[in-house]
């Protein structure tokens, strides 16, 4: 590319300047079209700040450096290549999924394994095809969450939730659980039990203590486990959340179920990491998920 230098004009120069404003280096009034010694400061400025010697004219490297700082996320299709993606919208891809419960490497504003593999984890959660592109439909889902992630920090502490609000939130929230194993089914009956033994108005009840059919608006849990021969086939059908990374469950969880509601039969799945905890025996295996799974929802909702 030709350097823009000091005292160029054009539409090249005004697009540096725009560029330099969205990064906050450049007031909007500075945008004149016309490269002058605001704009070459503004620019040294910048490169410092990017970790890049203080240039006062534009060439390759900055030019990319300014493209990549002023990359919004959904601005463009992001997936795991050669070379990475990297920009100011990879950075806010994984601040957000982040504060979802996802990302747990760092925020190093590139597309790398670690990115792909949290986003692929997000679309799984939210009943989207995993498929670690970051499209349309990602970006969607993303945006309907704002109000999830917008503002926070990554969490990896979890929730506790004291007796009366944990007593509320079971007798405000109509959940259906069921496995299709007898650990599963175990789980599934454990957690209900431990609900009705808090406030004996609970709504969060297994499949197995319903006289009736659940009713429209009840949210059907389906737990499984990973040895459960054909217990799910098509994960994504519905929002699929693992019970891996047991301090962001709550977050995973709470993205879930907002999904599960859109859709015409609210329903979501829940993957146990296994049926043995810590060398523990079954029944010991399935009080301890139902404990912190039942403690997850509570805290979800």
């Amino acid at each position: 590319m030709d350097v823009i230098k000091l005292h160029d004009k054009g539409a090249a120069v005004e697009d540096v300047q725009s560029r330099l404003a969205l990064v906050g280096n450049l007031a909007e009034s500075q945008v004149t079209g016309e490269f002058d010694e605001a704009t070459a400061e503004a620019l040294a400025a910048f490169c410092t700040n990017v970790g890049l010697p203080p240039s006062r004219e534009v060439n390759a490297k900055t030019w990319a450096a300014l493209v990549d700082a002023t990359y919004s996320l959904g601005d463009r299709t992001l997936y795991l290549r050669m070379p990475y993606f990297h920009g100011h919208d990879v950075l806010e891809l994984q601040q957000v999924l982040g504060a979802l419960g996802f990302h747990r490497g760092s925020k190093d504003a590139i597309f790398g394994a670690h990115t792909e593999n949290a986003l692929r984890k997000f679309q799984m959660n939210m009943g989207l095809p995993s498929d670690g592109i970051a499209g349309a439909y990602t970006y969607a889902a993303l945006r309907n969450l704002r109000h999830s992630w917008e503002g926070k920090e990554s969490s990896h502490a979890p929730v506790s939730l004291g007796f009366a609000r944990a007593a509320d939130v079971l007798e405000r929230n109509a959940l259906c659980l069921f496995g299709t194993d007898e650990f599963s089914r175990s789980v599934a009956s454990r957690m209900s039990n431990l609900a009705l033994a808090t406030n004996p108005a609970s709504k969060i009840v297994s499949a197995e203590s319903l006289s009736v059919a659940p009713h429209e608006g009840m949210l059907l849990v389906h737990v499984v486990a990973p040895d459960a021969q054909g217990a799910y086939s098509a994960k994504g059908d519905v929002p699929h959340v693992s019970y891996d990374a047991e301090e962001t469950l709550p977050l995973r969880l709470s993205a879930a179920i907002e999904a599960a509601f859109e859709r015409p039969v609210p329903r979501m799945v829940v993957e146990l990491p296994g049926t043995v905890w810590e060398s523990a025996g079954a029944e010991r295996s399935a009080q301890h998920f139902a404990i912190t799974l039942l403690d997850a929802f509570c805290a979800a909702l």
